[in-house]
């Protein structure tokens, strides 16, 4: 009698099997054969009320029907699998010539401040210069006295400089704080703490109370500071030569040097470079000013000016950008414009630099 039960429920559980049309559906049929409350573990669960004798026989039979329901199962599941496995592939199929979607990393741009920072660093690394960086709040100190710039000089006053309010520094008898007008106290604070020779560049933030088209009260200085026993004016006119050079991608550049007047420099020269660097031939266009490192300035820094000297130039670097890739407002910069940002950025897969170029825009 058990024999031919089992024989009709087996029948009865590979009909169920066999008629499952989804993985699904086989996935309903394995839990009603062989869940916890399935049929088969219901057949095993007789075991305890039956006679000693019947027991054995009965058990083995049962095992076998749960073996070969269970084979039958994970055939029919295969067979499904890969009947939905074809399905898929007939309705997912990709156009392999279609474009690829941008994603992030290519949507994104570098900021052409500091795709030019990165240039003009690589450049002057080249030639041996290290990168000094300091804060942006500074002391009258460190941005003007150590500088030689005087008391009554106008950079000092309310219109040009971004003065702190330092009740407690006055009360004291101190100078307020301020937004630093230059870089140029970085390089004090090198000469203060460092002994020469000095090789360095300086970039950063500065603040001025300026503001149209190529002013803005926040904007980029980058600065050079050479000091050791030796060098000499001549160092620094071959020494922007090849910057000029590398920067605007040229063999030549035509340079000249105007007399000018700065308060940490003797002699001082504001530098223009011939327009045909950027295309534009028959110009001059001004990009920075320097000048050998003032006696004084030296001397307030700790350092013997009778045993050393040195020479110095600051430039702007949202000048210089503006310059070499055609952006025509500096104000433009700094309002967070994404259209402005798609068009004069640079992509991050696709950087100049000096190995490889830097004339081609990236966006």
């Amino acid at each position: 009698m058990s024999g031919t039960d089992l024989s009709a429920i087996e029948s009865e559980l590979i009909a169920e099997i066999t008629a499952a049309a989804d993985l699904a559906g086989i996935e309903q049929v394995r839990i009603s054969a062989l869940g916890r409350k399935g049929r088969v573990p219901e057949l095993m669960g007789r075991l305890g009320k039956m006679p000693a004798d019947e027991r054995k026989s009965f058990g083995a039979a049962v095992n076998q029907l749960r073996d070969r329901v269970t084979t039958a199962l994970e055939t029919r599941k295969g067979a499904l699998e890969g009947e939905a496995m074809a399905q898929r592939l007939a309705s997912e199929r990709a156009d392999v010539t279609l474009p690829v979607r941008s994603g992030p990393v290519a949507e994104g741009r570098i900021h052409p401040i500091s795709q030019v920072f990165d240039e003009i660093a690589e450049i002057f690394a080249d030639m041996g210069f290290a990168i000094a960086e300091g804060p942006d709040i500074e002391t009258d100190d460190l941005n003007f006295t150590k500088l030689n710039i005087p008391p009554e000089h106008p950079a000092r006053q309310m219109h040009d400089t971004f003065y702190l309010k330092s009740p407690e520094r006055i009360a004291r008898g101190e100078a307020p704080m301020l937004l630093r007008t230059h870089t140029s106290p970085v390089q004090v604070r090198t000469m203060l703490s460092q002994k020469p020779p000095i090789r360095i560049i300086v970039p950063g933030r500065v603040y001025r109370m300026d503001s149209d088209a190529t002013h803005t009260p926040m904007f980029h200085q980058i600065e050079g500071l050479v000091i050791d026993e030796t060098t000499h004016f001549g160092h620094m006119k071959w020494c922007l030569e090849e910057f000029c050079k590398a920067f605007f991608e040229v063999d030549e550049v035509k340079m000249r040097f105007r007399a000018s007047h700065f308060p940490f420099t003797e002699p001082s020269a504001e530098v223009d470079v011939g327009a045909e660097a950027i295309g534009k031939p028959g110009k001059w266009l001004e990009i920075l000013g320097c000048g050998m490192v003032h006696p004084k300035v030296i001397e307030m820094c700790g350092l013997d000016p009778e045993k050393y000297q040195g020479w110095a130039f600051g430039m702007g670097l949202d000048r210089i950008a503006m310059l070499k890739y055609g952006i025509p407002d500096l104000r433009d910069m700094f309002n967070a414009d994404l259209r402005w940002l798609r068009h004069y950025g640079f992509t991050s897969l696709d950087v100049p630099t000096l190995a490889g170029g830097m004339g081609g825009m990236g966006g």
